[in-house]
């Protein structure tokens, strides 16, 4: 069964050119090959919900703030005026 492919152009930075060139070799399949499975994967990854709790999903971001208090949403000290 054949299949019907719209095609398309795109711009690549030279490295990104040259991984997708050596992923080409290394496989031995054509660059449009490998475009289509990266690009299939990708959207895929993009409609699926992610799991987890939020600090699981944020957690590389927790803590990452120099110079505040540890914890601003328990301290008192932090809460007098929320709400006001």
């Amino acid at each position: 069964m054949i299949l019907a492919m719209k095609t398309m152009s795109l711009k690549l930075p030279d490295e990104l050119d040259r991984k997708l060139t050596a992923a080409v070799k290394q496989r031995g399949v054509a660059k449009s090959d490998v475009v289509r499975e990266a690009l299939a994967q990708y959207l895929a990854d993009a409609q699926s919900p992610r799991s987890g709790s939020l600090l699981a999903l944020a957690g590389d971001l927790a803590g990452c703030v120099d110079d505040l208090a540890p914890d601003t949403s328990t301290n008192p000290k932090y809460l007098d005026d929320f709400g006001r």
